[in-house]
């Protein structure tokens, strides 16, 4: 049995954006099993629930809920696109088109970027405290040698580059807190579902594997690790 997570001994509440996709609700599932408050936001859901990466103001009216409560110790964006069902991920740059690109961009980092903007505030000044992003390998530029899926791998080195440099300027702010990206690795989500057919079963992950996954390496993580790129099972990414 995985090791309840736990950030700290006073009670607090997670937040988890993304909660209808498949690894946001194994989040939630596993957060509430471990006694941990926990509130799951998304776009589809309705009133307080309701967050749009691609709306800033229902971002911002998400982050203002929490003011006044159990202090906020742990936000994880269990978010991204790398297709919708029609638009696939770039073969080839003759297939670049500024929309799809827009579209990556906006979801895979201009809307975690506000969210981070709006939810950083609300950590704790003292004592651990996270907001973790979900990024992709693929992100990492230094392990680029594949090319191709080039809206998706240009975002998430984006969403990468914003979390170091949130991290950066939190570090100044709140010294034990820390702004990460995690690699889930390979699940079994709609996202992956086309591109899965060659990944070997003990390399794709249920999302309950995934959430486990997960929660275990912000559990390792500290200060010092702020500002990093994280794979599933720990070890650390180059950008």
């Amino acid at each position: 049995m995985p090791v309840p997570f736990q950030i700290s001994d006073e009670p607090f509440r997670a937040v988890v954006i993304g909660a209808s996709g498949g690894i946001g609700a194994a989040l939630v599932e596993r957060l509430r099993h471990d006694g941990v408050a926990v509130s799951g936001l998304s776009r589809s859901a309705s009133g307080a629930s309701h967050l749009d990466l691609e709306d800033e103001e229902s971002i911002a009216a998400a982050a203002a809920g929490f003011k006044g409560g159990d202090p906020v110790r742990l936000v994880i964006l269990a978010t991204g696109i790398l297709h919708d069902g029609e638009d696939m991920p770039e073969k080839a740059y003759r297939q670049l088109d500024p929309d799809s690109l827009s579209k990556s961009f906006r979801i895979n980092a201009i809307g975690p970027a506000l969210v981070a903007k709006h939810f950083l505030p609300l950590l704790p000044r003292k004592g651990r405290a996270v907001l973790a992003v979900l990024s992709a390998r693929v992100g990492s530029i230094a392990d680029n040698r594949l090319g191709g899926w080039y809206g998706y791998r240009a975002s998430k080195a984006a969403l990468n580059q914003l979390v170091r440099t949130a991290a950066i300027e939190l570090a100044r702010q709140k010294p034990e807190a820390l702004c990460v990206s995690l690699h889930p690795g390979t699940v079994a989500t709609a996202l992956s579902a086309p591109f899965r057919s060659g990944v070997a079963p003990e390399k794709l992950f249920t999302a309950e594997e995934s959430a486990d996954h997960l929660l275990a390496v912000l559990s390792n993580l500290r200060a010092a690790d702020s500002g990093g790129f994280f794979a599933w099972d720990g070890t650390r990414i180059a950008f």
